[in-house]
């Protein structure tokens, strides 16, 4: 192989798949990205089923060397392709306390990733959530203890990479204890290494020991661990954030080198003392972590002299590839460096038999992929998930019947009022006469309103918090204004049940609810699972995976047995802290 095309090898371009005619503009252009840049692999993200794996295909059909796919899928396929199945977040896998259930989420998902034609998934998270104010990890992370962390990683990445394909523990060396999302800023964690020994590192190490294949350092400073001072580039030259708005990125002015470029971090820890011997993968170059300080050609550059192998989506592949021959050209980096990790990305596909077949089947997917087992297995991690941290109230499960006046007040900060609660509610109303009304960032004076009418009419009202990880939005994890401003007018007025339906921290912000439940996420399988909760149709048996500083410690949840439940009675309460 010549240099460019050994180059080539560690560039991994992003795509969001769609129908392309051979003839169009975007698909000459990633034609030549395959023949002439001779990229390595494609990053998928959001896309339809056999779009993304024809797409994949012919592709794969130009490339002189197999191409590795690979994709986000953390929580199943359902993450990166239409129509698919979503599983719990990880923090709802780790509210059940069993991870047996990461592991058969891993074998699914592993399973239907190469049915997809992915080889490469960019899951586990290993990160310890110990931070209530984290906009990004949140319910991304398994969690706060180290320990039950490092158990449920592992269990994952054994069933998806006894499934076929090579698993991801990320982001290293943790990005649990930080306030700033890393598309929009660059976060940093001002804690020494016997800091990161007694927690971050705990999952990682795990993680290495039970044999992942791949690693994703994080674009986190951690000046401890290597103070090398970095600046803000001149604005001219910073690219148009990807991920947030305009205007809105967060700008550190006295950070230092994120582990993503760090040899002290990625080469002398992760490579060097924590032994790790495959593949480095950089998260995306062009989240505004490393764009608001670093040209896309210096960053890979820097990205390589660290260790990595694979370097993640970035925005101007040619710089990339430009930078790392002159720096190859000038000295700065050896051919030798170059070809160490085009032999591992080489390696890991000669592994995963691309040699042998490269091209995937369209006519097995609907046999495989969306199938019962991942729709009994999502199910079921749902059900087990449910959390009731508090019901001082007394009001779950609901009065049975159509009697009962409830409304349902759904408060979102995502762009998706017209479905957002529709799972919720439609198994809901199978037991139960229920009103609903959506408020989000849009939503006037009037609909908060007409909203609070209809709740004064209701003997009991659910409030169902939206507030969901939206990774470089400034309003992740956190509702809209009009929508606090409508919870906090009915509190104290009307019986609420609080149903958090992503961030499990929202409690802090509404301590007067005497009713809370935690559901851990938007997806269908957590919505109906919440319902079946509040009809008394199913059992509460889920404990929070994090504490709730002031209010409830780690392991919270009081449990709710079915018997129990047609007794009206409930053990195991749980008490203020």
């Amino acid at each position: 192989m010549s240099l460019e095309e050994k180059i080539g090898q560690l560039i991994h371009i992003g795509l969001n798949a769609s129908f392309l005619n051979q003839e169009s503009d975007a698909f000459r252009a990633l034609r030549r990205q395959v023949e002439e840049n001779h990229v390595g692999g494609i990053i998928l993200f959001r896309g339809p089923v056999y779009e993304s794996v024809h797409l994949m295909n012919r592709l794969q059909s130009f490339a002189r060397v197999p191409l590795l796919v690979s994709a986000d899928l953390e929580a199943g396929a359902g993450m990166r392709f239409e129509d698919t199945i979503n599983f719990p977040w990880n923090m709802a896998v780790a509210a059940s306390g069993n991870p047996d259930y990461a592991r058969r989420q891993g074998e699914v998902t592993a399973r239907e990733a190469r049915a997809l034609g992915v080889h490469l998934i960019f899951a586990p998270v290993a990160d310890v959530n110990n931070n209530p104010a984290n906009p990004v990890i949140n319910v991304r992370s398994y969690g706060e203890d180290p320990k039950t962390v490092a158990r449920f990683v592992v269990a994952f990445i054994e069933g998806a990479q006894r499934g076929g394909v090579i698993a991801t523990a990320k982001h290293f060396p943790g990005h649990g204890d930080t306030a700033i999302d890393s598309h929009r800023g660059l976060p940093v964690i001002n804690v020494g290494r016997d800091r990161l020994e007694s927690i971050e590192l705990i999952p990682f190490r795990a993680a290495i020991s039970a044999g992942v294949g791949a690693i994703m350092p994080g674009h986190i400073s951690l000046p401890q661990l290597d103070p090398t001072v970095i600046t803000p580039l001149p604005r001219e030259q910073v690219i148009r954030p990807i991920y947030a708005e305009e205007g809105s990125e967060i700008v550190v002015e006295k950070a230092t080198l994120p582990a993503t470029l760090s040899f002290a971090i990625t080469g002398r820890l992760l490579r060097g003392e924590l032994g790790f011997r495959g593949l480095v993968v950089t998260d995306a170059l062009d989240m505004s972590g490393l764009t608001l300080y670093f040209t896309q050609d210096e960053a890979a550059v820097r990205a390589v002299e660290a260790g990595a192998d694979m370097l993640l989506k970035p925005a101007d592949p040619e710089a990339c590839i430009r930078g790392l021959r002159e720096a190859v050209r000038a000295g700065r980096l050896s051919a030798r460096r170059i070809e160490e990790s085009a032999r591992r990305i080489l390696a890991a596909k000669y592994d995963l038999g691309l040699v042998q077949n490269r091209l995937t089947p369209l006519d097995m997917i609907d046999r495989i992929v969306a199938g019962r087992e991942a729709e009994r297995l999502a199910d079921e991690i749902a059900q087990r998930a449910i959390t009731l941290v508090r019901d001082d109230a007394k009001l779950v499960p609901l009065r049975a019947g159509q009697t009962l006046r409830i409304f349902n007040l759904a408060i979102t900060n995502g762009e998706d009022r017209l479905w957002v609660a529709r799972p919720f509610t439609a198994e809901l109303a199978k037991g139960a006469r229920v009103e609903t009304a959506v408020l989000d960032e849009r939503s006037s004076e009037e609909e908060v309103r007409k909203a609070l009418d209809r709740a004064t009419q209701a003997e009991v009202v659910i409030a169902s918090l939206y507030g969901r990880v939206r990774s470089g939005q400034a309003n992740s994890v956190g509702i809209p204004k009009a929508g606090e401003r409508a919870l906090r007018a009915v509190l104290g007025v009307k019986p609420v049940i609080g149903i958090s339906f992503g961030n499990p921290y929202l409690l802090q912000s509404f301590p007067e609810l005497k009713t809370y439940l935690v559901a851990y996420g938007d997806m269908p399988s957590l919505q109906r699972a919440a319902a079946r909760a509040l009809l008394g149709q199913a059992e509460i048996v889920g404990r929070l995976p994090i504490s709730l500083p002031g209010l409830y410690a780690r392991g919270t949840g009081i449990q709710l047995r079915k018997a129990e439940r047609a007794a009206g009675d409930d053990v195991q309460r749980a008490s203020p802290r």
